[in-house]
């Protein structure tokens, strides 16, 4: 079985996928990616490429399957298969290209604490009050990061590719998950992606929002495993 390469979201690193890599490593090799120093989405997938081992298969959440999807275009024989989560496929739009911007702006100006209570963690789980621990989770990892990384990752999401007329050529199987209460990448993303890529199976984690990894982690670990052992997903 080939090793699980985790790729995490936007101002997140390996405890965004905490209770996956617990039960999963129990399986096989289970490893995290680090992004380095950013250039654009193409340039991560490159670097990740770098560090990943010869075959993989990949699982991203958020920027992480953004990126995945980039990875999986420069380097579809080293994929053994694909797992996209709360994610889309598309180029930024200008109106989610503005608001990237005024929160950058925000971020350089010493306000990144600002963007992420104000702005970005209400719009990540769907049980802001119940998930309190969850969101106070990704401030920390946020704040531990920093704004420069904030800033840079930012910037390459604006500019990213559109990577849906390549999702076609993927033949690996691929899982396509997300929380039905998802605000950020709602259903109809995951939908588009079910019907670009040919070996798609889709889990829809009822109750969850953009981060079923660690609202719904069982159910979304359970999916993630299927997935990779090669059972149903």
């Amino acid at each position: 079985m080939p090793p699980l390469l985790f790729l995490p979201g936007l101002m997140c690193d390996a405890r965004l996928f905490a209770p996956q890599i617990a039960e999963l490593s129990r399986l096989g090799a289970v490893m995290v990616a680090q992004y380095g120093a950013a250039g654009t989405i193409p340039d991560i997938a490159q670097h990740v490429l770098d560090q990943a081992p010869e075959r993989f298969c990949l699982a991203g959440l958020s920027m992480g399957g953004i990126v995945a999807m980039e990875v999986a275009r420069q380097a579809p024989a080293r994929v053994a298969s694909l797992a996209l989560m709360d994610t889309n496929g598309a180029a930024e739009s200008a109106r989610a290209a503005d608001f990237r911007a005024r929160m950058i702006d925000m971020a350089s100006a010493g306000g990144l604490r600002e963007v992420m209570q104000a702005h970005l963690l209400p719009r990540y789980v769907a049980d802001p009050v119940g998930d309190a621990a969850l969101l106070d989770l990704c401030l920390t990892m946020a704040e531990e990061i920093g704004a420069d990384q904030f800033i840079r990752h930012s910037q390459a999401l604006m500019s990213r590719p559109d990577q849906r007329p390549h999702l076609p050529a993927y033949l690996g199987k691929t899982l396509i998950l997300w929380g039905t209460q998802d605000a950020l990448c709602p259903p109809r993303y995951h939908h588009e992606l079910a019907d670009l890529l040919p070996h798609a199976q889709c889990v829809e984690v009822d109750g969850a929002g953009h981060l079923p990894v660690l609202e719904r982690a069982k159910v979304t670990t359970d999916a993630l495993r299927g997935w990779w052992t090669g059972g149903d997903a």
